[in-house]
């Protein structure tokens, strides 16, 4: 038998990113649709005299475009990195961040 030791690498994971947490993740998304659900109330209860559905509707449409443009620059900048699983699961066990 031979006392050759293996020079090979290690193995290593990679670390991968995507851009930004999942929407479903982030305050924004919860504030977008408790305010959302606020403003179609709102509307129901009071005189449609002095706040009726089509101001509502309007409304619900300038908050959906300011969380689409909050979103848009939160994915601007960040990123959120994690292991990759491929070479997780090769190594037998899986990597914590």
């Amino acid at each position: 038998m031979s006392n050759h030791t293996s020079t090979a690498p290690a193995r290593t994971g990679r670390r991968i990113s995507t851009e930004t947490k999942a929407s479903f993740k982030t305050t924004e998304l919860i504030a977008y649709v408790v305010v959302a659900i606020a403003v179609l109330i709102a509307s129901a209860v009071v005189d449609a005299s002095d706040f009726g559905p089509q101001e509502a509707w309007f409304y619900v449409t300038l908050l959906t475009i300011g969380y689409m443009v909050s979103r848009g620059l939160a994915k601007s900048g960040s990123r959120d990195f994690f292991d990759d699983d491929a070479d997780a699961a090769h190594d037998g066990q899986r990597r914590a961040v």
